[in-house]
C-alpha cells in the first residue's frame, strides 16, 4: 500500500518541481525590490568618507552608493551633494559632517553634528518622511519644500522655504510644528530653549541649491528614463542619444578610449547590503551601470535603458560573472575571475539580497523582452543557469578579468581577456572572492581629512536607533567601531493631528495642535520680550492715512496728488507741523500698544566665509574626466 501511494504522488511531486523551477525564471518584482541607495552625486573640493568597519577616513568617490552608517565630511572650501530620491537632494557646505543612519522604503534618517546642509526636496510621496537628527533636536520632514539646517556651537537653526513644513522634537521630548517661511532656533540648555522667527532672505548658498536642482527639469535624458533613475542630467553633458530599430533609444558616451568596454574603468567595493558593487570612474557612471543593458552596435558601445517601466529596480552591477568550464571540470582553485556586461534582455543572476533570489535568473525592473541565448522566453520556460551564453562575450575585449586574490582588495585596473575563447566560459554560481576590510573602498584609497573631534563626540536626538550590521570578516570581539560614537538621545515621535485651518495663531510650544485647542491671548514666543509700554494719547502720532482720506471715487490723478501731499508724522512722535489741526482720538482705557520685540539675531556666516560669497557649484574649472583618467 505504501509503495502504491508513493507511485501515485510521484507525478505530483515532479509537477511541483517543474513549476518551482519555472517560477525562479520569472520575477516577483515586489518581492525582489529594495530601496535605491542614496548616491554621492557631486563633489567639489576635499570630501572624506567613512564606512562602518573601516580603519580611517578616506577620500570619497563620486557616484558612491551610500550604505547605512556611512559618514561624509566636507573639508575647507569644499561641498558635496547626495541624491536620495528622484527629485530630492541634501547638500553640505564646508566643515560639515553628515551621516546616513537609516534607509528604508519610505523613510530615511540623517545625522548632522556640525556645519550647514540644505534639503532641497522637490517631490515627496505621501507617507514618506525624512528625519534629521541634531545635537539638541530632531526634525521630521513629510512634505516637499526647501529646508536649511545649521549646527554651530550651542545653536541649531532650521529654516523652511517654498511651502515646507516640518516637526521639531527637542531632547526633553517637547514638539512643535514648523510652518512655511519660518526659522526655528534651538539653543542647548536645561531645558532646551526654542525661538521662532520669520525666515531671513535667501543668500548665495540658497541660490546655488536652487540652481543645482533646476538642472533636473532641464534634462534631455529624462524623457528616455523612468523618473526614479538618478543621474539623467549627467548623461546630457557626456554623450548623445540615438534611436535604433532593434533597441529603441540608446545613449552613446563621448570621450571613451579606443578599446573601452563597460565595467572596465572603476572599482569593485563591498556594500553591507548589496555586497559587490561597481563604482565607475566616469562622472556619468551611475545610471548606465545600475540600470538597463549595454549593446555593441557596429563599432561602438551604447547603453540601452529599454522601455520605460513603472518602477525601475537598482542593481549593484548588471554583469555576469564567469568561470572557465575547464576549471569546473577538474575542480581546481580559480586562478582568476571574469565578468561581462549583460546585453539586451539578458537576465541577471543576483549575488545579493535574500537567499531565495540568489543565482536565479531575474529581470526585475526590466521592461523589454526577456532573452536567453538569443531566444525570447515565456513565463513557463525552465532555464538552466549553466547553459546560458552571453551575447557580449563574443565582442572584442568585452570579457574583463582581474586576479582573484586582488579583486576588490587592491587598486587594480581590469584587463580584457584575450587568452581564451568565449565558448570556454560558463556562468559562475558563486563569486569565489571573500571580502576583507580593504574591500570597503575597493582597495587602499588615499587617506583624507577627519572631522574635528568635538563633532564626532556629539550625540544627536533621534526617534529610532540605527541598525547594526556584522561584516563577513568581523566577529563578536571586532564589532566595535574604530571611532567612538556616543549613544544617541532617543525621543518619542510626535503624534500627528489635523491642523485647525480656522485658527490663525500658533499653539504654545509643547502643546498639541488640534481643532479643540483655544487660541492663546498673545503670539506664542519663548524668548523674553520687552514689557508693554503705555503711550499717552497726547503724544501719539496721528496716522498719515487718517489725516487726509482719499475718496474711493477719486480719479487716478487725484489719488496720486493726494498721496504726494499726505503729511508725514514728526520723528519725535508728536503731531506733524504741516498737519491740519484735528482732534486726536484718545486711546480706549485699558488698551495697550503691542510689545516691542527685539530684532531677532540672525545666523552668523561660517568662520572664514563672507556672507555674500558666491558659491562655486559648477563654475569651478576642474580638469575634465578624460584628463583625469589619462585619456
Amino acid at each position: 500500500m505504501n509503495s502504491l501511494r508513493r507511485l501515485l504522488f510521484l507525478p505530483l511531486f515532479i509537477l511541483l518541481a517543474v513549476f518551482g523551477a519555472a517560477a525562479h525564471a520569472w520575477d516577483d518584482e515586489d518581492d525582489f525590490w529594495a530601496p535605491t541607495p542614496p548616491r554621492l552625486s557631486f563633489i567639489d573640493g576635499q570630501v572624506s568618507h567613512w564606512r562602518e568597519g573601516a580603519e580611517d577616513w578616506v577620500s570619497a568617490r563620486r557616484n558612491l552608493p551610500l550604505a547605512e552608517g556611512d559618514a561624509l565630511y566636507a573639508g575647507a572650501d569644499a561641498n558635496f551633494e547626495v541624491q536620495f530620491d528622484s527629485r530630492s537632494f541634501v547638500r553640505a557646505d564646508e566643515d560639515t559632517e553628515l551621516s546616513l543612519m537609516n534607509h528604508e522604503a519610505h523613510y530615511i534618517q540623517f545625522k548632522l553634528t556640525r556645519g550647514l546642509v540644505s534639503f532641497d526636496i522637490r517631490s515627496l510621496a505621501v507617507g514618506d518622511s525624512v528625519e534629521v537628527g541634531t545635537p539638541d533636536a530632531v526634525f521630521i520632514i513629510e512634505q516637499p519644500g526647501y529646508y536649511r539646517v545649521e549646527v554651530n556651537g550651542r545653536e541649531t537653526r532650521f529654516i523652511t522655504r517654498r511651502g515646507g513644513r516640518a516637526m521639531v522634537t527637542t531632547a526633553d521630548g517637547r514638539s512643535l510644528s514648523i510652518y512655511p517661511s519660518e526659522e526655528i532656533v534651538v539653543t542647548a540648555g536645561k531645558p532646551v530653549q526654542v525661538a521662532t522667527y520669520a525666515a531671513p532672505p535667501a543668500d548665495g548658498w540658497d541660490r546655488w541649491n536652487d540652481a543645482r536642482s533646476d538642472r533636473i527639469g532641464e534634462s534631455i535624458s529624462s524623457r528616455y528614463l523612468p523618473a526614479d533613475v538618478y543621474g539623467a542630467e549627467d548623461l546630457d553633458h557626456y554623450g548623445y542619444w540615438r534611436v535604433v530599430p532593434d533597441y529603441g533609444p540608446v545613449w552613446i558616451p563621448r570621450g571613451v578610449a579606443s578599446g573601452w568596454a563597460p565595467y572596465s574603468t572603476g572599482a569593485w567595493v563591498w556594500d553591507p547590503y548589496y555586497e559587490w558593487t561597481w563604482i565607475d570612474d566616469a562622472p556619468w557612471g551611475w545610471a548606465p551601470f545600475h540600470y538597463g543593458r549595454w549593446v555593441f552596435i557596429g563599432s561602438y558601445w551604447a547603453w540601452a535603458p529599454g522601455p520605460v517601466v513603472r518602477r525601475p529596480v537598482y542593481a549593484p552591477a548588471l554583469v555576469a560573472f564567469l568561470i572557465r568550464d575547464h576549471d569546473v571540470r577538474i575542480s581546481v582553485g580559480l586562478p582568476g575571475l571574469w565578468w561581462v556586461a549583460l546585453s539586451w534582455g539578458e537576465p541577471v543572476l543576483p549575488w545579493w539580497g535574500h537567499h531565495k533570489h540568489r543565482r536565479h535568473p531575474r529581470w526585475a525592473g526590466w521592461g523589454g523582452p526577456r532573452i536567453v541565448n538569443n531566444v525570447v522566453i515565456k513565463q513557463t520556460t525552465i532555464i538552466n543557469v549553466g547553459d546560458i551564453r552571453y551575447r557580449n562575450a563574443r565582442q572584442p575585449r568585452a570579457i574583463l578579468t582581474a586576479p582573484a586574490d586582488r579583486f576588490g582588495r587592491a587598486p587594480i585596473r581590469a584587463t580584457a581577456e584575450t587568452r581564451y575563447r568565449h565558448e570556454e566560459f560558463a556562468p559562475a554560481r558563486e563569486i569565489p572572492v571573500k571580502p576583507s576590510r580593504e574591500s570597503l573602498f575597493g582597495g587602499a584609497p588615499k587617506a583624507a581629512a577627519k572631522p574635528p573631534r568635538d563633532a564626532e563626540s556629539r550625540a544627536v536626538v533621534t526617534t529610532r536607533p540605527a541598525r547594526e550590521r556584522v561584516l563577513p570578516w568581523q566577529d563578536e570581539k571586532s564589532r566595535a567601531r574604530p571611532r567612538a560614537e556616543p549613544e544617541p538621545k532617543y525621543v518619542k515621535p510626535p503624534t500627528r493631528r489635523e491642523e485647525d485651518g480656522a485658527a490663525t495663531q500658533r499653539p504654545p510650544f509643547g502643546a498639541v495642535a488640534g481643532p479643540e485647542r483655544t487660541p492663546p491671548p498673545q503670539p506664542p514666543r519663548l524668548r523674553e520680550v520687552a514689557s508693554p509700554v503705555k503711550v499717552p494719547p497726547a503724544t501719539r502720532a496721528p496716522s498719515p492715512v487718517r489725516q487726509q482720506e482719499i475718496p474711493r471715487t477719486a480719479t487716478p490723478e487725484q489719488r496720486t496728488t493726494t498721496r504726494k501731499q499726505a503729511p508725514v508724522a514728526a520723528p519725535s512722535g508728536g503731531p506733524s507741523a504741516s498737519a491740519p489741526s484735528q482732534p486726536v482720538k484718545p486711546a480706549s482705557p485699558g488698551v495697550q500698544r503691542p510689545p516691542v520685540r527685539p530684532a531677532p539675531a540672525r545666523a552668523e556666516p561660517l568662520p572664514g566665509k563672507p556672507a555674500n560669497q558666491t558659491y562655486r557649484g559648477e563654475e569651478r574649472k576642474a580638469r575634465s574626466w578624460e584628463e583625469r583618467s589619462g585619456r
